[in-house]
């Protein structure tokens, strides 16, 4: 079983009216570059994080990486798609949004399939103390949540049409099938 993602769920006081301000308080705040913020519906579940994660990971190790950023790797991954700008539009803050995730992305070296890699169960609670501190300059409080697959989601990712069906035992399935077409 996998552990907690380093993710933390966030409501913010009301409707966030300028994304770029959220994102650039979450940039003075962070202690490395390693830190992002998601919007809410856009974390499938565990597995899904952890999958982006570790594809991110090892892209970034071998020096393939998409983007010149890690954070930007990983949004473009999570939204499937080869194209910087289009990862930040799904898979961003935007205007309205009232929830998000604060996204740690470790650094634990991978080596062959997600299974063999060794996530110390710690992972979480290692950077739960900056997390605290990057949600308090958000002004936001923590969700006592975990990510769930939602069909919204999988909309916003651009994994499926606005109000198309996909039967509920599959939801979890297509957001990681999504990331994994990020390169084609």
């Amino acid at each position: 079983m996998l552990p907690w993602f380093p993710a933390w769920g966030v409501e913010f006081e009301s409707p966030v009216l300028d994304p770029g301000k959220v994102i650039s308080t979450l940039n003075e705040w962070r202690p490395d570059n390693r830190w992002l913020i998601l919007s809410d519906e856009v974390a499938g579940s565990e597995a899904h994080l952890w999958t982006v994660w570790h594809s991110t990971r090892r892209r970034e190790l071998a020096g393939e990486m998409v983007a010149r950023d890690v954070t930007a790797e990983f949004l473009r991954i999570l939204s499937g798609t080869h194209q910087i700008s289009l990862a930040i539009e799904r898979a961003g803050l935007r205007k309205g949004d009232t929830r998000a995730w604060i996204v740690h992305l470790p650094e634990i070296n991978v080596d062959g399939a997600l299974e063999n890699v060794s996530i110390p169960r710690s992972t979480y609670n290692d950077y739960d103390e900056e997390a605290t501190r990057i949600q308090e300059h958000l002004e936001a409080k923590l969700v006592a949540a975990r990510p769930v697959p939602t069909t919204s989601g999988l909309a916003r990712i651009g994994a499926s049409l606005d109000g198309e069906f996909v039967d509920s035992v599959d939801v979890e399935s297509r957001f990681i099938l999504h990331a994994s077409m990020a390169d084609y």
